[in-house]
């Protein structure tokens, strides 16, 4: 017997990273379900613009997600403002590419910042809430590259497994005690972040759109693998029993090893240059434009 799709009209979300993308229409998603939503983002300018866009039930708020007070100030006035924090929704992050060995030590670090410290915070502050009331469900944004190694993103691909292991390992210690964690990973979404890239062979990008839709589904009837599109879920499954050398290979007839590596530079410049600057403590002044040569 199907379960029953959970009610999500009155819960309380938040979402990090919600001025855009796939923040932003995962708020949109949400809204329409009746929930309260409240998105942050270091972006405050444009974050309170999507929220005068999506209407009155969604509340913006300055968040830096690689600091604890920041985020713990956030959650905070969230739940002062819209009730108790019933599901958090950690979709913060950026994905800056480029050879390994050519890669600045600041971009490394500005990668391991917001895509793991980013999400660790979130999780290290609203799971006690969580457990002490005996519900929430908690909704790690991770990506397909958290289950592979892709040429050319290294390090984002090394921040993604980190999401996806944390997010396993924490979804098995939280069980029986009423917390539900799923872990969301698309393959590439047509957003800012994916400028200058190509698809792969047999693999379309997918819009914020799918993404939100499939967290609503989550949501409603929670399950931790959250594969964007589902059919990528069959394809990982596939690949984790082949033996690395035919994996190695079918990796390169689709032409998944070149997708982040032959990205285009010239159009993947300007979320480059923003990306750079999204971790105040690692502003580079003066070496921006270098980071994005």
């Amino acid at each position: 017997m199907a379960k029953q799709p959970r009610i999500l009209s009155g819960q309380v979300v938040a979402i990090t990273g919600g001025a855009r993308g796939i923040g932003k229409e995962t708020a949109r998603a949400l809204v329409a379900q009746g929930m309260k939503v409240a998105i942050g983002d270091l972006d405050l300018a444009t974050c309170e613009a999507t929220a005068a866009e999506l209407g009155p039930n969604v509340k913006a708020y300055a968040l830096n997600v690689t600091d604890l007070d920041s985020f713990t100030t956030f959650i905070d006035a969230v739940e002062a403002d819209l009730g108790p924090l019933d599901v958090l929704v950690n979709n913060a992050g950026i994905m800056q590419l480029g050879p390994f060995l050519q890669e600045d030590h600041a971009t490394a670090h500005r990668q391991v910042d917001i895509n793991v410290h980013g999400v660790l915070y979130g999780m290290k502050i609203a799971l006690p809430r969580f457990v002490a009331r005996g519900r929430g469900h908690l909704v790690n944004i991770a990506s397909t590259a958290g289950k592979g190694g892709f040429p050319g993103g290294a390090t984002y691909c090394g921040t993604k497994h980190f999401v996806v292991g944390t997010s396993e390992a924490v979804r098995l210690e939280l069980r029986g005690t009423g917390v539900e964690v799923s872990c969301v990973m698309p393959v590439i979404v047509n957003t800012e972040l994916a400028s200058g890239l190509q698809e792969a062979r047999g693999v379309k990008n997918v819009t914020p759109q799918d993404v939100a839709n499939e967290i609503v589904d989550a949501l409603q009837v929670p399950r931790f693998d959250v594969f964007v599109p589902r059919s990528v879920g069959t394809i990982t499954t596939v690949m984790n029993v082949v033996p690395r050398r035919g994996r190695e290979a079918l990796v390169r007839a689709l032409k998944a090893d070149r997708v982040l590596l032959s990205a285009d530079p010239e159009k993947r410049r300007a979320y480059e240059l923003r990306a750079s600057q999204s971790e105040p403590g690692l502003e580079p002044g003066d070496q921006v434009k270098e980071l994005t040569k």
